[in-house]
């Protein structure tokens, strides 16, 4: 199968909200302790809906994933020409901001006091260095996201060729095993008696992403079917997310645990086949919400691809940034909602305004991570 190269919206609503749904799950990594009080019997309003952000919004990096897999397998590309094209977009933006960001945040610690970074000695700037590229830094946890795809790409060429002579129903066996070990190992946390290290996530979700995409089986190109797969596994992650917490912790749902596999299928059917539903703003013209959203000029589509344009950018960025912004404007001044929604629009907006400035800059765009 040879596949021409188009913008599809969906791909990008998707990596939009990919990620919108990480920065949300980092946010709620520093907040979530405020309303840990709020659990009880009965837990409080703040208690549930972080929780539901802590679980439901934690499938960011799984959308990536099944991204990739839509976007480059069943194409008839050889080992060189894809490492070629895709190891310099994710090598560069990672050395790019692995040490503009380390001198940032070593210079914030040194000339303001930021607690960065204790010690000024030569080896500790290296260590904090270090450190950053392996996800060990304060301001650097995403980075384990680059040697995960960075692994992924690598055994992608050989799945590809098996997919190149597959046909769609012996990708369902495969996906059926891989969700075996999604049951299993992410999810009751106990190895299934068969060893399957060769269906684990995340290659099974780049694989889940070409299935998705192409299958046309009349269940998963339904929309409603989307929703109910979304609704029930968050319903679902929230009801055990509760009864797995406690007065002293969060129970969070692992990224690659099953009903979080759910969530992810359904979002994808739901994003891919949105136009079925039978809304009259779609088609109208002349309406307000149709120039709202649906315009190709509309200002939702418009923010939807400056998103996933610099999608892997902010992803490298986002967490530094709202670590500067945590460490600056202090919590007394909110309340809890307001906090967590204020240093939500804070970190997309400042991520997206130096990824958008960048870029601008000659030889800079093909190193901060935008397409």
């Amino acid at each position: 199968m040879v596949i021409k190269s188009k913008r599809i919206f969906y791909f990008d609503a998707l990596r939009a909200f990919a990620i919108i749904s990480v920065i949300l799950i980092h946010i709620y990594s520093v907040t979530r302790g405020y309303v840990l009080s709020g659990y009880g019997t009965i837990p409080s309003f703040e208690w549930i809906y972080t929780q539901f952000i802590g679980n439901s919004f934690r499938i960011g990096v799984d959308l990536f994933l099944v991204l990739s897999g839509a976007l480059s397998l069943g194409r008839d590309w050889t080992i060189k020409s894809f490492l070629s094209k895709r190891l310099p977009r994710i090598i560069h933006p990672f050395l790019f901001w692995g040490i503009l960001l380390s001198i940032i945040l070593i210079s914030l610690s040194y000339f303001f006091s930021y607690p960065y970074i204790q010690s000024f000695s030569l080896m500790s700037i290296l260590t904090f260095i270090y450190n950053a590229f392996m996800a060990k830094s304060v301001g650097f946890a995403p980075y384990w996201f680059f040697w995960m795809i960075l692994g992924t790409y690598l055994i992608m060429p050989i799945f590809n060729k098996w997919i190149l002579h597959s046909d769609l129903k012996e990708l369902e066996y495969f996906l059926s095993i891989w969700l075996l070990t999604c049951l299993f190992t992410f999810t009751f946390k106990t190895d299934f008696p068969v060893k399957l290290i060769y269906f684990f996530s995340p290659i099974g979700l780049v694989v889940l992403g070409y299935y998705l995409r192409y299958t046309e089986r009349k269940l998963l190109n339904n929309p409603y079917f989307g929703i109910l797969l979304i609704v029930l596994s968050s319903l679902s992650m929230l009801a055990f997310s509760y009864m797995l917490s406690t007065n002293h912790s969060f129970y969070n749902f692992d990224r690659y645990s099953f009903l979080t596999a759910i969530e992810v299928i359904g979002v994808f059917i739901l994003f891919k086949n949105f136009e079925k539903f039978n809304l009259n703003f779609l088609r109208d013209e002349n309406s307000y919400l149709y120039k709202l959203f649906v315009d190709k000029d509309s200002i939702f589509k418009k923010f939807t691809f400056t998103l996933a344009k610099y999608s892997y950018g902010i992803y490298l960025i986002h967490t530094a940034i709202m670590s500067i912004i945590y460490r600056s404007i202090s919590y007394s001044y909110f309340n809890y909602t307001s906090y967590f929604l204020f240093l939500f629009i804070m970190d997309v907006v400042i991520s997206v305004l130096v990824m958008s400035l960048l870029s601008r800059i000659p030889h800079i765009k093909n190193w901060i991570g935008a397409k």
